[in-house]
């Protein structure tokens, strides 16, 4: 039933159109093209493109060890102030 609503939604080109015109619709296409050119910009100054699979593998392995240790950090003091 709702697949069958949104297929509506999704086929109605007023509504299609009217949304694509909405504040919140363009705002969200900037931002994402904005974060995309940033990414691009930063990857290339890192030199990201010439990258290793397993370099970026490493890379990835370290940077979920590190979000795990910051994590748990975190509960550690939550834990402490409580």
């Amino acid at each position: 039933m709702i697949r069958m609503i949104l297929r509506y939604l999704a086929n109605n080109e007023q509504l299609v159109q009217r949304l694509a015109e909405s504040y919140p619709m363009r705002r969200a296409a900037q931002l994402l093209v904005s974060d995309f050119y940033k990414g691009r910009t930063i990857a290339q100054e890192q030199k990201l493109g010439d990258m290793t699979p397993e370099r970026f593998k490493r890379m990835m392995d370290a940077f979920k060890a590190n979000m795990k240790q910051e994590i748990e950090a975190a509960k550690q003091n939550l834990k402490k102030r409580k």
